[in-house]
């Protein structure tokens, strides 16, 4: 009798395992698709990380919009010596006496 149940539990586990739903992939930063969470600049499409260099001077003539409520980003004090800036909606973390971007955060 044992020997008939076997086939009947794997059969039943087997079917279990295929209505198993599986786990949403998490997403990444802002809720990004994950294939985005896996890029170097997270949650920002390849062509866009390219406009902004980290390292590189913000271009003379650029019109932006210093941040000072950072909190409502979700993003933490700017450390000493930066500030955050929104270049057409794109936010960046660049240092004040020089102007070269530190960090690109994304499209807002």
């Amino acid at each position: 009798m044992t020997q008939q149940r076997l086939p009947l539990l794997a059969l039943s586990l087997a079917a279990l395992a295929a209505m198993a739903t599986p786990l949403p992939a998490q997403a990444g930063p802002q809720n990004c698709p994950p294939g985005l969470a896996k890029k170097a600049v997270p949650c920002v499409p390849p062509g866009q990380a390219k406009k902004w260099q980290v390292g590189n001077r913000i271009p003379g003539g650029v019109p932006w919009y210093e941040v000072r409520d950072w909190d409502r980003y979700d993003l933490p004090a700017p450390p000493d010596g930066s500030r955050y800036v929104l270049i057409d909606n794109d936010l960046l973390r660049v240092a004040i006496a020089t102007g070269i971007i530190l960090e690109y955060l994304g499209r807002y």
